[in-house]
């Protein structure tokens, strides 16, 4: 049921990528392309309109001028003239040639039929009564025919007695005009087809993977942490989701390990807890001195224990909302870190771990920070070489100069840490395979505390067995 949902999330999902897609991409083509159409179109008309109105003018003003030029005798002669150059005319299967009168009738023509008529087109009225060619382009008012004329005023003896006149039917160059217009449509449609279909294909193949993507981040955010999503893709979509892959399996980590980590907090409180309740029972039973001395150093060791475990939680919740800060002053660091030195010798003593310490040479300048922070990690540090790596018996600590950093460094000779665990060993409630107690965020404030000086906090495997920490700090204010 779920998986049927989320696939019906999905393609719905595809199909509004999908819309949305053709909208933003191919309808401003769509657009553009009638646009084009529509102004080609346009311009192939006027091509053709404008060519046959040129021959025309240019064919009427050679005959005119032929006519007008021609010297005669009289009106006669004219009219004998006009017929006889009418009869020559080798184009009268495409253009009608006419004679009109100065009454506006038609007195002669190539096709025979129009003789006597009366055309009844402004242009024969524009040339009888200004003495200049004029166009006519429109229908015919005898058939109705689209038509397209052109008349030339012909002269005698002076004065204006007739025109000439071109005539010819649009019909066919109006069919070359859609044929024109047709083709490029075509083109149009073709190439409109041809972006929807590349649109397509890559819709396909981005949009299809996309939802995959989404699917996977809601079930992620549903709570699976640990999906995947099959690494099939080498462009950017492959880096998508490698980080999605990569962050769910973080996801699934730190699920694993606050899991963990209150298990284990819940364990380590109980612990002291039980201790507690325990020898005070026994206590309030058993009156004999020895006994309440021996329950009550119990009670007082528990209780500092709850009371560090608490101090921890207490720093990672500052260190979660942004309050972890230092209150940064002149401190000696060789000094405090030799005062930590001195009180852990006698409590590792009583455990039978020897904890030897190696100077430095010379006294050690002294630095900016934060006393109280850096005994902190120097105690955390010590306690962690104690508790994890003290079935070695034995820790060293060292300081010393490096170029430009005061460097510390503390030892245990333990088993060390599984090699697989040293690059989550300092994040938070992280404890590995220890079964020593702990909440399992002191290294993580430690690596913080040192971070905010400026320094480097690192924890790694000493050559001969054990683990080795290593605390940088920089020795310019």
């Amino acid at each position: 049921m779920k998986r049927s949902k989320r696939l019906h999330s999905r393609m719905r999902h595809i199909r509004g990528l999908r819309q949305r897609w053709i909208l933003n991409t191919v309808a401003p083509i769509a657009v553009l392309l009638v646009l084009l159409v529509t102004v080609a179109g346009f311009g192939v008309a006027n091509y053709y309109y404008s060519s046959m109105r040129n021959g025309l003018e240019l064919k009427a003003q050679e005959a005119g001028g032929t006519i007008n030029s021609y010297f005669m005798n009289s009106y006669a002669e004219y009219e004998r003239f006009t017929v006889s150059f009418i009869s020559g005319f080798e184009e009268k299967e495409d253009i009608e040639l006419q004679i009109i009168s100065s009454s506006g009738k038609i007195r002669t023509s190539t096709s025979g039929l129009t003789a006597g008529m009366s055309p009844g087109t402004p242009d024969i009225q524009r040339v009888m009564t200004t003495g200049k060619s004029a166009v006519y382009h429109g229908a015919d008012y005898q058939t109705g025919q689209e038509i397209l004329a052109v008349s030339y005023p012909l002269i005698f003896s002076g004065r204006v007695v007739g025109a000439l006149r071109y005539v010819t039917a649009l019909e066919q160059m109006n069919r070359q005009i859609l044929v024109s217009v047709a083709v490029i449509a075509l083109l149009a449609v073709l190439t409109l087809l041809l972006v929807i279909g590349s649109n397509l294909i890559f819709i396909n193949n981005v949009v299809e993977p996309v939802a995959v993507v989404s699917d996977t981040v809601q079930r992620i955010s549903a709570g699976s942490y640990g999906v995947q999503i099959d690494a099939q893709y080498r462009d950017e979509l492959g880096e998508l989701v490698r980080s999605i892959n990569d962050m769910s399996l973080k996801l699934s980590h730190s699920e694993k390990v606050k899991s963990e980590f209150i298990s284990s907090v819940s364990h380590e409180l109980r612990t002291p807890l039980t201790a507690i309740n325990g020898w005070v029972e026994t206590m309030l039973e058993d009156r004999d001195p020895e006994q309440l001395r021996r329950g009550l150093g119990i009670v007082l060791k528990e209780s500092r224990r709850l009371t560090t475990m608490v101090e921890e939680l207490l720093e990672f919740s500052k260190m979660e909302d942004g309050r972890f800060t230092l209150q940064v002053e002149e401190v000696d660091v060789q000094a405090e870190f030799e005062d930590t030195i001195f009180t852990y010798r006698e409590l590792f003593a009583q455990e039978g771990i020897v904890l030897e310490y190696d100077p430095a040479d010379d006294l050690l300048p002294t630095l900016d920070g934060d006393p109280e922070r850096l005994r902190q990690v120097f105690c955390n540090v010590l306690d962690n070489a104690a508790k994890h790596g003290g079935s070695g018996k034995r820790i060293t600590a060292s300081i010393r100069q490096e170029d430009d950093a005061e460097v510390i460094r503390v030892r245990d000779y333990g088993p060390g840490v599984p090699v697989e665990e040293l690059p989550y060993i300092k994040k938070k409630f992280y404890k590995g395979s220890s079964k020593a107690r702990g909440s399992g965020i002191g290294l993580a404030v430690c690596d913080e505390i040192i971070r905010l000086h400026g320094g480097e906090f690192t924890i790694g495997n000493a050559e001969g067995g054990g683990c080795e920490v290593t605390i940088r700090l920089p020795a310019e204010k």
